[in-house]
């Protein structure tokens, strides 16, 4: 029950715990309205090193000039889209987390469809393919069963 109880504990502390932010205080802006404008920009940015992470959860070096790039810009007087396009003609589409919709990046958005698409017409055709008919027993194998049958 002790055990329980304790695991019950370290489950709701868990939950309850806030991911942490690799943002370090320095970084951090005095005006919280515009603090929060970059920290909505620096979710949307990824981590060009760890590529899984925004720039906003990863300790690397490069994330951390990216946060102190897109705070410099937006202390500039930068909107929220000027300072995205920037970086994206810095360091390409690749910083975003989620790709834009175009012509270029078609096949990445349609490719689960059309994997989908394949998968269910494989299903499809499995589904129509016809079991070849079994063939009758000649008069010669028949009698060769029936004598089979009658042995003791």
């Amino acid at each position: 029950m002790r055990r329980l109880r304790s695991a019950l504990v370290a489950l709701a502390l868990g939950l309850v715990a806030v991911p942490a932010l690799a943002v370090q205080p320095d970084e951090v802006l005095k005006d919280p309205a515009m603090e929060a404008r970059a920290r909505h920009i620096s979710e949307g940015l990824r981590c060009l090193v760890c590529q899984n992470q925004s720039i906003d959860d990863s300790d690397a070096p490069l994330a951390k000039d990216l946060r102190v790039l897109v705070r410099e810009r937006l202390k500039e007087g930068d909107s929220n889209e000027q300072v995205v396009d920037y970086v994206v003609a810095r360091y390409g589409e690749f910083v975003l987390l989620r790709p834009v919709f175009g012509w270029h990046t078609l096949l990445l958005w349609l490719s689960p469809l059309l994997a989908v698409g394949l998968g269910a017409f494989g299903i499809w055709r499995l589904s129509r393919r016809r079991a070849p008919k079994a063939e009758g027993l000649s008069e010669a194998e028949a009698a060769e069963v029936e004598a089979l049958l009658k042995r003791p």
